[in-house]
């Protein structure tokens, strides 16, 4: 292997010390013993190597990557490798999180409250979310964090006005915003962070007294979840660590002392559930695609071959989305609603 092959800086698989840690005998949530398998999977999406567990606590329902990645496993499953394979139907299917419509009607949540005077979108990427709900809020602050320097080209395109690297839990980056914030918005990002309960707290403290807490998160009781097993899309595997029960975040919020203003299942369900098993589905149906960890790579034909499937299957997960559109009035309302959204008051005191 060359020193210039992008493959020599890929972590051993399943079972490194590097890759992974200790695996765990409680839940990471509630502290019971009473774990149970939900699924074993590799990398679906992105055809990594690895082999990635997602456990289940019988007691509270948190739904958890077990082991869970390093820092090291998760900076390399989380980065663009050169010539690593991408179905593109895939990712427009669970690009569907982000789409403009979805990002206006969780700004739209929070007008009854008023105009904030700042509001901090954590994990807000390219700022995506501030710049559509500055339509709504044209005089408010938009803040942002991210792990990655892309909140700081979001800051030089104007869709924030501060730009915070790194996790919100970070000392260094809570002492620049404690207690700033009117509105703090965690938009499907707890799933990925390595302590939802920290990073939750961390965002409570951002807030001002009587400021409010939106969350956008995956339920992991979707019945679709059961159904489909590890082809269901949210799962992700291994870049999603943790899937959480609404009843577990509205449980810790009012602990802490905040009145629970708005939660449900309807406005915040994302219609992609059959659109994403088929994508998936289709792309693991086909001859495996090149990757730059392949000890043997695929010929030529073969290739060519997966190449004119992928665009042949390409109506099917086009009939696959019409059809989770036009179930999704009903889907909603019933145990198949993927994703809740919670919004929170922060005590005066």
């Amino acid at each position: 292997m060359s020193a210039t092959d992008p493959a020599r800086a890929i972590p051993a698989p399943q079972g490194s010390a590097r890759v992974h840690e200790p695996r765990r005998a409680d839940c990471p949530w509630c502290g019971s013993a009473r774990l149970r398998n939900r699924l074993r999977t590799g990398d679906l999406r992105r055809h990594r190597p690895g082999l990635f567990t997602v456990d289940e606590c019988r007691d509270c329902g948190h739904t958890f990557q077990n082991p869970r990645l390093t820092a090291e496993g998760l900076a390399f499953y989380r980065r663009t490798v050169r010539g690593a394979p991408r179905d593109p139907a895939t990712e427009r299917v669970l690009a569907l999180h982000a789409v403009r419509h979805r990002r206006r009607g969780a700004a739209r949540a929070m007008l009854p409250f008023g105009e904030p005077e700042s509001w901090l979108d954590v994990g807000t990427g390219l700022g995506r979310f501030p710049l559509t709900a500055r339509e709504f809020f044209p005089y408010t602050a938009f803040d942002g964090t991210d792990l990655t320097p892309r909140v700081e080209r979001a800051r030089d395109l104007g869709r924030v006005e501060e730009a915070h690297v790194g996790p919100l839990t970070d000392p260094r980056v809570m002492a620049r915003l404690a207690g700033r914030y009117d509105v703090v918005s965690l938009l499907h990002h707890l799933e990925h962070t390595t302590d939802p309960r920290a990073e939750l707290r961390a965002a409570l403290d951002a807030l001002r007294p009587g400021g409010h807490l939106l969350i956008e998160s995956l339920d992991p009781r979707c019945a679709f979840a059961a159904l489909f097993g590890r082809w269901w899309l949210p799962y992700d595997q291994p870049r999603r660590l943790h899937l959480l029960p609404p009843r577990n975040l509205r449980a810790e919020l009012e602990e802490r002392g905040c009145a629970l203003v708005t939660a449900g299942h309807r406005t915040a369900h994302v219609p992609h559930d059959l659109a994403g098993l088929t994508a998936l589905a289709l792309s693991h149906a086909l001859p495996a695609p090149d990757t730059p960890w392949r000890a043997v790579p695929p010929t030529p034909f073969q290739q060519h071959l997966r190449t004119v499937l992928l665009r042949a299957g390409t109506p099917l997960v086009v009939a696959a989305a019409v059809a989770d559109l036009a179930l999704a009035p009903v889907v909603r309302r019933t145990p198949f609603a993927n994703a809740y959204r919670i919004i929170a008051r922060k005590p005066e005191r």
